[in-house]
């Protein structure tokens, strides 16, 4: 579990295939390798990907097809910058909001309208994922937790502060570049539960002493 507030502006190392559908991706973060181990969690663009190896500050992890197919992340190339985080600990404060590292979607940079103090970011999502995108709620994009300003159809928009902009990816991502989209889960699981309540449910009466 992470909480979409950014620690680290990492850098893609090297990108290597393993197999037919799978790559080992090497990333130089010192911040977040400082304490990490082989099995711990670190989410890359909103990605959760569990640590092979450490070493001298850079940590590999593998990514398989379905990752590939569901992120952004088999766009990746040697030098790339990439938002790194470590699994939220308990008792920490929980500056953004409950992120999984479970991508649902990839979305697309569709505007950018700048600001002295800030700037209007507008993306395009899957119209599969809009139902659970509401003003004011909760987003993840590229694994930075962010509160959606506006939201239509197909797209939505969310405003970047100086410091999200000056240390996350959010700040280069340029007009039609891919993003990686994490909707709120308990959005996800309040569809699941009224979805599967029955309608037509009797009434419960008084029990019989």
């Amino acid at each position: 579990m992470f909480t979409g507030i950014v620690e680290e502006l990492g850098e893609v190392v090297g990108v290597t295939p393993t197999a037919q559908d799978s790559v080992l991706v090497a990333v130089r973060g010192p911040l977040v390798t400082s304490d990490a181990r082989h099995g711990d969690s670190i989410a890359v663009n909103g990605v959760c990907l569990t640590v092979v190896d450490v070493d001298g500050g850079v940590f590999t992890a593998d990514v398989m097809g379905e990752t590939l197919r569901r992120s952004a992340l088999g766009a990746l190339r040697a030098g790339d910058p990439v938002n790194l985080e470590r699994a939220a600990a308990l008792g920490s404060r929980l500056g953004g909001h409950l992120v999984q590292g479970h991508v649902d979607g990839v979305g697309e940079v569709l505007a950018r309208d700048p600001a002295p103090r800030w700037e209007t970011v507008r993306f395009r999502l899957p119209v599969a994922l809009s139902r659970y995108v509401v003003e004011k709620g909760s987003i993840t994009i590229d694994g930075v937790s962010l509160t959606v300003a506006e939201v239509g159809d197909d797209w939505f928009s969310v405003g970047l502060i100086p410091t999200t902009l000056a240390l996350t990816t959010l700040g280069t991502r340029a007009v039609g570049d891919p993003v990686n989209l994490e909707m709120d889960v308990l959005a996800k699981y309040v569809e699941r539960l009224l979805g599967a309540r029955p309608t037509d449910a009797p009434v419960p009466g008084p029990v019989a002493s």
